[in-house]
């Protein structure tokens, strides 16, 4: 019988997280470590938070394991047991607020830093709507305050310098109902913004000067852009939170819809098919490799890159979100955890070997050379929350009102995407795979 923990290199390959970062670390140093343990398992005991950073100028000693999307009630409270005070929503989660206000009932409020997000794209965006807006996320919190309020995902350089929303936070602030100001940011949409990036949105917010709290995307595959802005945030004393801090996709998706449309006798796109027959003959290329490197180890996989992010002193907290009381507990175990020279050799031996299948969160390189316009970087986003979060009713709406060319228009294409990605992932097919997906055609 399998033990539950690990899962077969096929199988681990074929269904569960591949990417990595570009770590400098040669493989041939994990080679030489091949008979060093693992990292010591967690105690038998329910773990806690063992670590705590100043979240920038706010002051405020936060948990470096925060909490990130909210699912379930029982394990979002068993996480704030465990020591976990940082609190990630926004009023466009549904149901979040409630979730989150139940939870909170009954403890000490200042023990806690809950973040809050509106997007200035939609809605009642005056001052005065705003105000009502921020209001209402409090009421379905039950709380009296929020301690920072964000920009949502703002895709304009103007809307960095909304006045309706600045004003709106200093009479919050004034009531004493907001105590900090954030952004967040993982990316603009393509077809909206073109020209803006993660980077350079929130650089503009840093120089700004009115944010106080950043929450971006930073994995062990996408650093760069993130670094310099983890540069200015040091200079200006602004906190930084993590999301998207480890980078996933269900590599069996392709396969799978496949199989299913040859079973339904339906049409199958031939560069649908040849994507798929790609990925199997890297994934057979691969099987060594994950032997010789003892890469099949799915956990061991996770938690090294949220200890890589978490090696970086830039870096206060990394938001986290957990279906199950089994993940809350991995996760919180790698509070106060160090990055060793076994993760180090680990990760970058999974790039070298599984890199190519990671389309980064944030990046948009590609969107560019697309002549159909094509919002990449959207699509495999909405495709993240279909494949790995298990939000499929929300990916597919959000993929239905995506205007303009969807990833149907890269049946008929060249591949322009794939010639123009620096990282070599095989694109065009993972937006096959993906449109199928989230139309469930």
């Amino acid at each position: 019988m399998k033990d539950k923990h690990h899962v077969g290199r096929r199988e681990f390959l074929r269904s569960s997280t591949l990417g990595l970062a570009g770590l400098a670390a040669a493989p041939a140093a994990l080679r030489a470590r091949q008979a060093a343990p693992a990292p010591a398992a967690p105690e038998a005991d329910a773990p806690r938070v063992k670590g705590f950073r100043t979240l920038g100028r706010t002051g405020f000693n936060v948990s470096d394991i925060g909490t990130g999307s909210v699912y379930d009630q029982g394990v979002f409270k068993a996480m704030l047991d465990a020591g976990v005070n940082y609190i990630d929503t926004a009023e466009g989660y549904p149901g979040h607020h409630r979730i989150v206000g139940a939870a909170i009932k009954g403890r000490d409020r200042k023990s806690l830093f809950i973040t809050s997000k509106m997007a200035l794209d939609e809605g009642d965006t005056t001052r005065e709507g705003l105000v009502k807006r921020a209001r209402k996320c409090l009421e379905d919190m039950g709380t009296e305050y929020v301690d920072c309020m964000m920009n949502h995902m703002p895709e304009k350089p103007e809307l960095i310098k909304h006045e309706g929303f600045h004003q709106a936070m200093a009479d919050l602030k004034a009531e004493g109902r907001v105590r900090f100001v954030g952004v967040a940011h993982h990316g603009s949409f393509w077809y909206r913004a073109p020209e803006t990036s993660m980077e350079s949105m929130l650089l503009a917010a840093a120089e700004d000067g009115r944010y106080d709290v950043f929450l971006l995307a930073y994995n062990f595959l996408q650093m760069d852009g993130a670094l310099r802005v983890f540069e200015a945030c040091r200079e200006k004393k602004i906190g930084t939170a993590l999301m998207k801090t480890k980078p996933i996709v269900t590599f069996n998706a392709m396969k799978t819809r496949v199989e299913n449309l040859e079973k339904e006798g339906k049409e199958i796109n031939p560069l649908f098919r040849e994507g798929v027959e790609r990925y199997r003959k890297l994934a057979d290329r691969m099987d060594a490799f994950v032997a010789e490197y003892r890469l099949d180890d799915a956990d061991a996989i996770r938690e090294a890159s949220v200890r890589f992010v978490l090696d970086n002193p830039d870096v206060n907290t990394v938001c986290c979100s957990a279906r199950t009381f089994d993940e809350a507990e991995k996760y919180i175990a790698l509070s106060g955890a160090r990055f060793n020279d076994w993760d180090r050799a680990k990760l970058a031996a999974y790039r070298e070997s599984c890199g190519r299948f990671y389309c980064r969160h944030a990046c948009g390189l590609c969107e560019p050379s697309c002549p159909a316009g094509v919002p990449v970087n959207t699509i495999m986003r909405y495709n993240h929350y279909f494949a790995a979060q298990g939000r499929e009713k929300e990916a597919m709406s959000l993929y239905a009102a995506i205007p303009g060319a969807r990833a149907d228009a890269c049946s008929s294409c060249s591949g322009h995407c794939e010639r123009a990605c620096p990282h070599g992932v095989p694109i065009q097919g993972l937006l096959l795979a993906a449109h199928d997906a989230l139309l469930l055609a």
